[in-house]
């Protein structure tokens, strides 16, 4: 049993409570029930005559309902509890609660049940960067049921609450008073309903749980998601059960996508980041395409329905830009936040165009990418022209919202992740140099495409051109000679930014780098300074503003370190692929099988273990997807000419690796692999 916070999910709704079930209450904690990035509960406080019930045991195997077992105690020993509480949660468009008294005394008990409710109503922002609301809170009893609320100007928001067992309802909550008898059971369901829209549900009020998410249909999704994945069969159990979580996990960050209904896309993470981002869905979509391929189709769907068509500064919009982030919170309603949605990304409209072509290589789906012409033309003018902010034919970024907008808008996008090795700011605009190998990926992707999907032999010729300038111009300017790596990035004097960092191992996935420079990176990226044993920084050992518990300079990403391994195997670097790819797989296992979005960048020779990151989602979309990105590498899973490619290199303790029934334009197919090498931790 961990003291670890616990959740349930589904969709654009989740539930964060401590170990006990609770929700306290307390500022800046980001607890509660959330829905549509809104917080409809933040205190849910369960007392037995006055008495909170300690935890015993969690049963949290399903994503969208957990159970805590609990007794009364009063902390003496050798006293027995004669009094176990089970507290039963489901989530919905709010969330279901039963709560089980039993006795297992000899005698009667008088009992007085108590669960202390608020709601702040804060969006997500507000509870993110702790600001106060505006508008006007009320709570009422009406009815059989307690009604907290929320009002600005048009923007309202409710939470019902009802109960059974003769609940006693007031604007603090709920209470029960019952005599329990001798060995007999007691229990009460209690209904949270999170209302966005109140004049409409009042209407349909009468309609109840019923019109409600049933808990068989969730069963029946997460079976009909998990058999239709490849199956998995390894000497290595650790590995097994960490594809299966991935699998779970990727299940549970799914949510439906309003422009293409009946079909599912990622959401990025839990707490924060139960939204849609441009980034995040086509990363994750990238990584499960030999696993889930329709998560790239509608991924792709929903962010070309939103690419940006106007200029909008406010927004960070420009034409052919696909989006970063949006949300539907207050304080995107009343223009607060720029969320509505905000394209302040550099690199989601080059990976646009880079999964676009996955897709078609791993399912042959002409028509859908036919379909998309339009959009990809729009993405790649946008490389050319408004990412490419200076013509000096690099895409770089500066905000164009200053006062709500990104400083940073790569992946790296805290304010300090793009340094000098000194340990000084980047000035802005910055060309970070992962931004080009997106942009000459996408560059001969889409010359593929354009030659052979949309009959534009002229247009192809072009971006391949384009494509191989870019490589030898890139080559000749982010090469830091002295040092023997690429430049983090250009900043807006055009200096090189010095600091070594795992950004290098994206050139090997983008195949920028030329061989020769390749070899040096390698070189960085498997030395003690890069690689902590359980995967490589984001920065590297013995740089200035190096930190192993810093965010994006020096804590490890699973997503990064599964993407170096596959640049790895690009280049040729079998064993070093294999000696990454394990020790992800090996620091799984130290996180119950369920890589966080960071952990620690920690030597392993000084822990012995993998060191959590104090706020890292989990779960969250890429590092739910970064072992299925794994064991591509593992398996060297590639398409030419609809055939699988299949080239393992299977390190050690692994021994075996068979996947199979994946999907392609073949129909089912299958991979085999046997270890033959070992690689050191």
């Amino acid at each position: 049993m961990s003291l670890a916070n616990v959740s349930i999910l589904d969709g654009n709704t989740f539930f964060v409570s401590d170990h006990r079930g609770d929700v306290e209450g307390i500022a800046g904690e980001e607890t509660g029930l959330f829905h549509h990035d809104t917080r409809f509960l933040s205190r849910w406080v369960l007392s037995v005559n006055g008495l909170r019930p300690n935890v015993l045991s969690i049963d949290d195997f399903q994503y969208y309902a957990t159970q805590f077992f609990c007794a009364v105690t009063t902390g003496t020993i050798y006293v027995n509890s004669h009094l176990s509480v089970i507290r039963q949660r489901e989530i919905t468009d709010g969330f279901s609660e039963r709560i089980t008294l039993e006795n297992h005394a000899n005698e009667p008990m008088d009992i007085a049940v108590e669960i202390d409710v608020a709601a702040d109503f804060a969006d997500l922002f507000e509870v993110k960067d702790k600001l106060s609301k505006k508008g006007e809170l009320y709570s009422r009893v009406e009815d059989d049921r307690l009604v907290l609320g929320y009002r600005r100007e048009r923007f309202v928001r409710e939470t019902w609450i009802s109960a059974t067992g003769s609940a006693k309802l007031s604007e603090r909550g709920l209470s029960f008073r019952l005599q329990l008898p001798a060995h007999g059971t007691w229990t009460t369901a209690i209904d949270v309903r999170a209302v966005n829209q109140v004049r409409r549900a009042r209407a349909t009020a009468g309609a109840g749980p019923a019109t409600r998410p049933s808990n068989q249909g969730r069963v029946e999704s997460v079976q009909k998601w998990m058999d239709s994945a490849p199956k998995l069969i390894s000497g290595w159990g650790t590995l097994e059960e960490t594809y299966r979580r991935s699998l779970l996990d990727l299940a549970a960050l799914r949510f439906a996508s309003p422009l293409t209904p009946g079909h599912v896309m990622p959401a990025a993470g839990l707490p924060w980041f139960m939204a849609m981002f441009g980034r995040d869905s086509l990363i994750t979509s990238f990584q499960a395409l030999p696993f889930e391929p329709d998560l790239a189709r509608t991924t792709l769907r929903t962010l070309a329905a939103l690419q940006a068509r106007h200029l909008d500064p406010f927004r960070d919009a420009e034409p052919g830009k696909i989006l970063h982030e949006l949300r539907l919170g207050e304080m995107t309603a009343f223009e607060d936040r720029p969320h509505s949605p905000y394209y302040g990304a550099a690199d989601s409209t080059p990976l646009f165009l880079v999964l676009l072509d996955e897709y078609h290589r791993w399912t042959g789906d002409d028509a859908f990418v036919r379909g998309l012409e339009r959009e990809v033309r729009g993405a790649v003018r946008w490389i050319d022209e408004h990412g490419d902010r200076d013509r000096d034919g690099y895409i770089e970024y500066e905000r164009r919202n200053e006062k709500t907008g990104l400083e940073n808008q790569c992946w790296k996008d805290s304010w300090d992740s793009i340094v000098f090795s000194n340990g000084e700011l980047a000035p802005t605009p910055r060309a970070t140099c992962e931004l080009q190998g997106y942009a000459y990926d996408a560059k001969v992707r889409t010359a593929r495409l354009a030659r052979e999907l949309f009959g534009d032999e002229g247009w192809a010729a072009k971006l391949e051109r384009e494509a191989a300038d870019l490589k030898r111009r890139f080559n000749r300017d982010f090469w830091i000679t002295g040092r023997q790596f690429f430049a983090l990035a250009l900043d807006g004097q055009k200096r090189q930014v010095d600091s070594l960092t795992s950004n290098i191992g994206h050139l090997l996935w983008s195949g920028i780098a030329d061989a020769d420079k390749a070899a040096a990176c390698v070189r960085h990226l498997m030395s003690p300074a890069l690689f902590s044993g359980w995967g490589v920084r984001t920065m590297a050992e013995g740089e200035r503003s190096y930190n192993p518990i810093g965010y994006h300079v020096g804590a490890v990403w699973p997503h990064d370190t599964a993407f170096i391994a596959w640049g790895l195997r690009r280049y040729g670097y079998r064993n070093e692929a294999a000696r990454v790819a394990r020790a992800v797989l090996e620091a799984a296992e130290y996180f119950k099988n369920r890589l966080p979005e960071a952990f620690a960048g920690y030597a392993r020779e000084q822990t012995r273990f993998p060191v959590e990151y104090p706020t890292a989602c989990s779960p969250q979309a890429w590092a739910s997807g970064a072992p299925l990105m794994i064991l591509r590498a593992l398996l060297g899973l590639d398409v030419e000419n609809d055939r699988l490619i299949v080239d393992p290199a299977i390190p050690h303790p692994i021994e075996r690796l068979e996947l199979l029934d994946i999907p392609g334009p073949w129909g089912r197919a299958d991979a085999f692999g046997r270890a033959h090498f070992d690689v050191a931790a």
